[in-house]
């Protein structure tokens, strides 16, 4: 148990501690804040030239910030009560088609005497139409322990394998919605739009040592962008809380004198760069401008022939007073003229989500397992087990454990 008043008297004790790091990073997101600001009036053409000179693999604004004259894109649409904002994404989602794909896994455990996992990725389809009609879909995958040692290797941490499969399965479901949206222009509909519950940017190294499921990892979301980009269906990831440094990283190569910064993206984008002055992204709905996304470690397929980079992205405000999201969209749909019609989907989802888009909140929903799916699950293993004579037991520790708890 958690003894609360060790836990008050020790926060007491180390309170300067977190008093001074806040001081500290408060004004280093002010600065920040400040330079992004003034990174406007040099326009995306220099700073593109200029951290390109540089050497520096870090992202660029795109030419919506010389239209817009700043890097945020104010939302005009302004409501009184939250009834008007599902009103307007109802009308923002009538007749488009959205997708998402979610799903959960059930980790090997050491309380059995053979490693296996499982993993279930959920969909959900809305095509928005009178009738109300939706479709959802589960699929349950098992893996197996020669999955888990692949190649006769005990990995030290089988979730990554476990992961890896989870999004190799959520890409493949939306790759497939990809391809049977195709041709959507010449069929008259509006944009369909494919959500993914995370990023569409994997580094395929950690750390500067080869990692397998890393590599897969990107190898299945850079099939996501290309499959998205030959068959013009627009996707985007979608970052709830986002911890990318992107901005930050090119505000550093372009101002190199100025000092570094351990914030992230997000909180620039809501601090005031002074007292009294409104954060960048101030209301429900704004976005940054669009920028394209490089990254040191990124594999060659998230680039083009030329070394343009193939994904992008924006940061939107889907709540009130919290941090924005980030969502990536592959760079074709801003190249294509299509990103604002896309970006009012995603928050037409929000609205109808409350913060969240609601497509991938059913998805999630659908896809979930609990601890007590996980025992069951466990129950059943062991009776398959029994039926065909394979060696598998599970410890009763665990179980004792959660009668007590």
């Amino acid at each position: 148990m958690l003894y609360r008043t060790r836990l008050i008297t020790e926060l007491h004790e180390r309170r300067e501690e977190f008093v001074s790091f806040g001081r500290t990073l408060r004004g280093e997101v002010r600065e920040a804040s400040s330079r992004l600001r003034a990174l406007a009036a040099e326009g995306s053409v220099a700073v593109r030239e200029r951290v390109e000179a540089a050497g520096a693999r870090v992202s660029y604004p795109s030419a919506e910030m010389d239209a817009a004259g700043e890097v945020a894109v104010r939302f005009g649409p302004r409501w009184r009560a939250h009834e008007e904002a599902r009103a307007w994404a109802a009308d923002a989602l009538r007749g488009r088609t959205t997708f998402a794909a979610d799903g959960s896994q059930i980790y090997p455990g050491r309380e059995v005497s053979l490693p296996v996992a499982a993993v279930q990725i959920a969909s959900f389809e809305n095509p928005h139409t009178a009738d109300g009609v939706y479709t959802k879909e589960a699929h349950f995958k098992i893996i197996t322990p020669g999955e888990l040692q692949e190649s006769g290797r005990v990995y030290d941490s089988p979730e990554q394998v476990v992961n890896s499969r989870r999004f190799e399965l959520e890409a493949a479901a939306l790759r497939d919605f990809v391809e049977r949206r195709r041709g959507w222009q010449g069929r008259g509909e509006r944009a369909p739009v494919a959500f993914l519950d995370g990023t569409l940017l994997f580094s395929p190294f950690r750390k500067g040592s080869e990692d397998t499921f890393s590599k897969r990892q990107a190898a299945a979301a850079a099939g996501l962008v290309a499959a998205s980009r030959e068959a013009r269906v627009p996707v985007v990831g979608y970052v709830d809380h986002s911890y990318a440094p992107d901005l930050c990283r090119a505000l550093e190569v372009f101002y190199p004198d100025a000092a570094q910064t351990g914030a992230y993206d997000a909180q620039i984008l809501r601090a005031p760069a002074r007292e009294g002055v409104a954060p960048l992204l101030a209301a429900w709905g704004d976005r940054t401008v669009f920028w394209h996304c490089r990254r040191p470690a990124l594999s060659a397929d998230f680039y083009d022939e030329g070394g343009n980079p193939l994904v992008g992205f924006v940061y939107l405000q889907t709540t009130a007073g919290g941090n924005p999201a980030r969502v990536e969209v592959p760079v074709w749909v801003y190249e294509a003229g299509l990103l604002e019609d896309v970006l009012d989907a995603v928050r037409a989802e929000c609205a109808v989500g409350n913060g969240y888009p609601y497509a991938l909140e059913t998805a999630d929903a659908a896809a979930r397992m609990t601890t007590r799916d996980r025992e069951q699950f466990l129950r059943v293993m062991q009776d398959f087990a029994d039926e065909h004579h394979f060696d598998f037991r599970i410890s009763r520790k665990p179980w004792s454990k959660s009668r007590r708890r």
